[in-house]
């Protein structure tokens, strides 16, 4: 994969791919990129004034593109629920499902509409109640859910998983793209035993200036002024960042459980390649125990 970019994907045409968090971001260049090469894509979006400017970019960038815009807030799990209901009736077959919204460091705690902490609800809760709701549509899909090089600060915690003995925001966020990367094996597993031609994998953008690092841990203090100064000095243009995805999301060569993310600067930046993740990522058992804390908490079982 030497030097790969998004202009070596493969003809689209006639695949359908969905995109979470759409309206801004990796998440944009990547629905433009899909679009680019011949996929129909479903800007999946919470905020409707963003999605619909989103829709605009995707429509002016990608002339003739085929592209729509639906409501999803991965934050709520009836959101969740009738965005997916509402799709399987026009969408019988999805070809790709990019797990890709999420919050990143609020500097004070903050709750979901169902009452989990919101990096756990939106980055790992509402992934995981979504993907096993399209099942039905998936078949062959590739699921893509981005993680981040934050992962290696994660440990899931069984006794406070929504933080509310104690809250630190990136130990909060490392526990959320920890569970995505625990979520990506354990879901290949999963589709291993159904028998599913399934495949499961994971990405990070690197480090990508896009509105998740602006918009993060403590914004307009002095945290959030140091990022932004890393963000220009050291990162890379979003539509670089959605790279690791598109590969992921596309090339022929990928296989079930594999993890893709840039490979310079210690993996901030540059052409996608294979990446290995912490250890932990890899723990079945805690994979297992993490997978069924999250069918009690969203009520979503997979059978």
């Amino acid at each position: 994969m030497s030097g790969w970019t998004s202009e070596r994907i493969g003809d689209l045409h006639g695949r359908v791919a969905v995109v979470t968090g759409a309206n801004s971001g990796v998440g944009l260049e990547a629905s433009v990129e899909l679009a680019r090469h011949g996929a129909h894509v479903v800007l999946a979006c919470r905020n409707p004034q963003r999605g619909d400017e989103a829709l605009g970019q995707v429509r002016v960038r990608v002339p003739g593109a085929t592209v729509e815009l639906r409501s999803l807030d991965l934050a709520a799990l009836a959101s969740v629920r009738e965005f997916a209901a509402d799709l399987l009736l026009d969408q019988p077959r999805i070809d790709i499902l990019l797990n890709n919204a999420g919050v990143m460091a609020p500097s004070t705690r903050q709750v979901s509409a169902d009452g989990h902490e919101l990096q756990l609800a939106t980055n790992h809760l509402g992934h995981f109640a979504l993907t096993r709701l399209l099942l039905p549509a998936l078949g062959a899909a590739r699921v893509v859910t981005v993680s981040s090089p934050a992962h290696r600060m994660g440990r899931i915690a069984f006794d406070d998983l929504d933080s509310e003995q104690s809250y630190q925001p990136w130990r909060a966020y490392g526990q959320s793209k920890l569970a995505n990367l625990l979520f990506t094996m354990q879901l290949q597993r999963f589709a291993d035993r159904a028998g599913l031609d399934l495949l499961s994998v994971a990405a990070h953008p690197g480090w990508a200036a896009t509105e998740l690092v602006r918009n993060g841990p403590a914004g307009s203090g002095w945290i959030g002024r140091v990022m932004s100064a890393g963000s220009g000095l050291l990162g890379q243009p979003a539509a670089h960042g959605a790279w690791p995805l598109l590969y992921a999301a596309t090339e022929p060569d990928v296989r079930g459980a594999e993890f893709f993310g840039p490979g310079s600067w210690g993996g901030w930046r540059g052409f996608p390649t294979r990446i290995t993740a912490i250890d932990a990522a890899y723990d079945t058992d805690l994979a297992a125990a993490l997978w069924q804390r999250s069918v009690e908490l969203t009520g979503v079982t997979y059978a």
